[in-house]
């Protein structure tokens, strides 16, 4: 096992993936958003998107978690860049990522299911534009998300599967 980070943009089940696999791997959960300070909340309830100046101590402290749990960890992370994934490879290098992927309106009609959250739907777009899919070299999986939870984390065992039986 090794640490995983559940990526993509919001409303694409980050958290309720995330949480699903590491139950189902049984190995501790934690959701990024849980760590961004109160500035970066703050912000973000005002529309505002955050900079990578915001988002660089929050990214330290994904890293360092994963790090800790390098035997199996699930992380819901945004991760929408690729400098933002290296900046957690560097502290946790045998990181997975699993981006989940969905049409912009697919996540848009999930947003306006899920009022109280500290992103506004106002940001999606922003999201969308920032949200660089995995690229070749990057150790992970993209998944549809248009699908049930529970298709998804099999989705992910069964490549997971497959990819250590190739090795």
């Amino acid at each position: 096992m090794r640490p995983l980070v559940v990526m993509g943009v919001s409303g694409s089940g980050k958290s309720t993936v995330g949480a699903a696999l590491a139950q189902r791997l049984r190995v501790p959960f934690e959701d990024a958003d849980d760590l961004h300070p109160s500035a970066n909340v703050a912000k973000m309830s005002r529309g505002e998107p955050l900079d990578d100046n915001d988002r660089y101590p929050w990214l330290a402290l994904v890293g360092e978690w994963l790090a800790v749990h390098e035997d199996g960890g699930v992380m819901s992370c945004s991760a929408l860049k690729r400098k933002y994934r290296d900046q957690i490879r560097g502290l946790a290098p045998d990181v997975v990522f699993l981006l989940l992927d969905g049409t912009p309106e697919l996540i848009a009609a999930r947003q306006a299911a899920r009022p109280g959250h500290f992103m506004p739907a106002s940001l999606l777009a922003s999201q969308f534009a920032t949200l660089e899919p995995l690229a070749p070299d990057e150790d992970g999986v993209v998944l549809d998300v248009d699908q049930s939870v529970d298709a998804i984390v099999q989705g992910y065992v069964d490549q997971m599967t497959r990819d250590a039986e190739d090795r």
